[in-house]
């Protein structure tokens, strides 16, 4: 007859067998719990890396963005400095003056550039001040002596009645234009029809300035 094991030594293998078991969950959780921590570290680490990626990028991508902004208004900047102002009818001042010299003959030729200066700087139109010259001295075959002797290219009156004299075409020039800006448009008088009923007596003096406004621009 087989012996069968005492109690002692069943107690004994129950509690060897409790504390394999015990020892064997704590290593499990010991090492679940060193797994977790190493994935979680190396989790954090990588979500870091991938973030200061992204910051870099998009700083980088600002900055590229800002250049291009900053190269793109200097290039603006740079091509409105360089593009010829336009100043009247379409044309630079260059352009309006040679025009005009297209008009002018006899002592007036080559003075369509201070026509073109004076008439903008002072808010005239170029044609009408060009056109009331011509009326004026005859400058579009010969011009009056008024022109050659006094420089004077409107028949402007100085003191006492006598007709004002100039030291050179320029300034005359420039004179005839301030006093139309000054005395007629700043006033309200900026067509010939306005500008006749003080500028001269005669009634058809309108009419005529018309006429040669008229051959300027299509000169």
């Amino acid at each position: 007859m087989k012996k069968l094991p005492s109690v002692k030594a069943i107690c004994l293998a129950i509690i060897v067998i409790s504390c394999i078991e015990f020892l064997t969950n704590r290593l499990e959780t010991v090492t679940v719990l060193s797994l977790d921590s190493t994935v979680t570290t190396i989790g954090n680490s990588l979500i870091e890396t991938i973030m200061l990626r992204n910051q870099k990028e998009k700083l980088e991508q600002k900055t590229y963005y800002e250049k291009l902004n900053t190269k793109q208004e200097i290039e603006i900047v740079s091509l409105k400095a360089s593009a010829p102002e336009i100043v009247f009818d379409g044309m630079t001042l260059e352009e309006l003056g040679a025009k005009l010299d297209l008009s002018l003959s006899s002592n007036l030729s080559g003075y369509g550039m201070s026509f073109a200066k004076y008439s903008i700087d002072y808010g005239v139109d170029p044609y009408l001040t060009v056109a009331i010259s011509l009326l004026e001295t005859g400058c579009t075959w010969t011009c009056s002596r008024l022109v050659r002797e006094n420089n004077n290219v409107g028949g402007m009156k100085g003191g006492k009645g006598y007709y004002a004299t100039f030291n050179s075409l320029d300034e005359g020039i420039e004179a005839m234009i301030r006093n139309l800006s000054n005395n007629y448009i700043k006033k309200g008088l900026v067509t010939p029809e306005q500008i006749n009923t003080r500028y001269a007596e005669s009634s058809t003096w309108a009419s005529k300035v018309n006429n040669y406004i008229y051959k300027i621009k299509n000169a």
